[in-house]
């Protein structure tokens, strides 16, 4: 988690991409406090959110705080970055976008969305992200839990989910399924037809969830992070033996001390050696 830490810093740096800060805005010409912030991750072409409008008003209205929304095929990566990594609040369908998930602040929530039937705990890519040591995030997951609230697209490409290239029994086998069976990834028919799926989100159940995201949010001290930074790898390490005699042998380890340990402000350091 440090290391990524480490990394998405300088990114920024190496993209001169700053953190949008209080009292600025997203968009130019739309100034207000954004002190807290909420940002919507917006998907255009599949695995929609079909009352998304509806959604970012609950969400200013019941949190009081501004909602921004984002969206890679409208926005460039730098931009987006830029709004994430200031954010509070980050909610998105399950998907490749929520590996900006890793710009956050320190203490900030990660709400991932996941459509009917598919198991937010046989899908944890973005949780293991978020809660490894050192990236301070709290994360939290929705599930889609009433059929009536999903649209789906049997006759789509089979890379997005289309099935009717199965046969009859199996198509029926899969719509008439409650819960995507535990599978390898990633060309599991039933898993892609129920990934990309639409949802029509029940807000009321996800409000509950942000509610207690919030609450988590705001007694997280970010100012005493839970894990320290520690010294790389070490570099050249060497393992020589030599005979002396038919009695007497010798071994001898050296090593280079790691590359960023002249950055960190520690006094001693000692090396574990197994043999």
């Amino acid at each position: 988690g440090n290391e990524i830490r480490q990394f998405s810093k300088a990114f920024m740096l190496k993209m001169n991409i700053t953190r949008m800060e209080a009292g600025h805005s997203a968009h130019p010409g739309d100034e207000s406090d954004t002190d807290e912030y909420i940002v919507v991750f917006s998907r255009l072409a599949t695995r929609l959110m079909l009352n998304e409008a509806e959604l970012i008003v609950a969400l200013a209205r019941e949190f009081r705080m501004k909602v921004f929304k984002v969206s890679l095929e409208e926005q460039s990566f730098a931009s987006i970055v830029r709004v994430v990594s200031g954010a509070s609040v980050l909610v998105s369908m399950h998907g490749a976008q929520l590996i900006t998930s890793l710009f956050l602040p320190r203490g900030a929530v990660v709400l991932e969305l996941f459509p009917f039937a598919v198991n937010p705990e046989q899908y944890a890519p973005y949780k293991t992200l978020a809660t490894l040591p050192g990236m301070d995030l709290h994360y939290f997951s929705w599930r889609n839990s009433k059929q009536e609230n999903t649209v789906t697209h049997p006759d789509r490409p089979r890379e997005h989910g289309g099935i009717a290239h199965l046969e009859k029994e199996e198509q029926e086998r899969i719509l008439a399924s409650k819960e995507v069976q535990r599978h390898l990834c990633c060309d599991n028919p039933e898993w892609l037809f129920r990934i990309y799926q639409d949802t029509l989100i029940d807000i009321p159940s996800l409000l509950d969830v942000v509610r207690k995201a919030v609450k988590t949010m705001r007694s997280f001290n970010k100012s005493k992070p839970a894990s320290k930074i520690h010294p790389g790898r070490v570099r050249e390490a060497r393992c020589q033996t030599s005979v002396q005699a038919t009695d007497k042998a010798q071994l001898a380890i050296s090593w280079k001390s790691p590359w960023n340990l002249k950055y960190l402000k520690v006094k001693d350091v000692k090396y574990e050696v197994g043999i």
